[in-house]
């Protein structure tokens, strides 16, 4: 399923939400559509509109400062880019670098990308245990990096001049 970036009416990411709410949100008058996907098109009875990717909300919403972005398996292999940090092939699964059992917890720099064959390898132990070397340090994605990684899966969005770069200090 298709996800389209809400901007504030401010230009400042607020979340990702499905197409069918994007396109309800269009419809309703509430947002307008700032980038559409080229070529693609939403069609009903009696209304036709580009496939949005991302939307400006008219009115201005007042959201709570948060400081950290939630940690998600999810947001751990699309901030690694789907990549493993030990090989680099793709990973399919989220790996503790402090195992659980050793009381590493599911947070951003204690958990990587990895691919199955590396995570059964590494098993219950440290890198440095298992003889094995990480390719990436993991780092603590800001909310707006982690918003725009869930947007883009790793890719960049392409910066057009009605709306500025995001999440950069701009």
């Amino acid at each position: 399923m298709r996800r389209t970036l809400v901007l504030n009416a401010g230009f400042e990411p607020l979340a990702t939400v499905s197409l069918r709410r994007a396109v309800v949100l269009v419809m309703q008058g509430k947002a307008e559509i700032e980038q559409a996907h080229p070529g693609l098109r939403v069609r009903a009875t009696t209304v036709e509109m580009p496939v949005p990717l991302v939307i400006r909300l008219r009115r201005y919403v007042k959201v709570p400062f948060r400081q950290r972005a939630s940690w998600s398996r999810r947001g751990v292999l699309v901030r690694d880019r789907y990549r493993c940090a030990y090989c680099g092939r793709r990973a399919t699964t989220v790996d503790h670098v402090v195992p659980r059992s050793h009381g590493g917890g599911d947070t951003w720099l204690n958990t990587v990308a990895a691919c199955r064959e590396d995570n059964n390898r590494k098993a219950d132990r440290t890198p440095a245990q298992a003889g094995m070397r990480l390719l990436n340090q993991p780092f603590e994605p800001t909310p707006a990096d982690a918003l725009l990684l869930a947007v883009t899966g790793g890719r960049e969005l392409p910066v057009t001049p009605r709306w500025p770069a995001l999440g950069r200090g701009a």
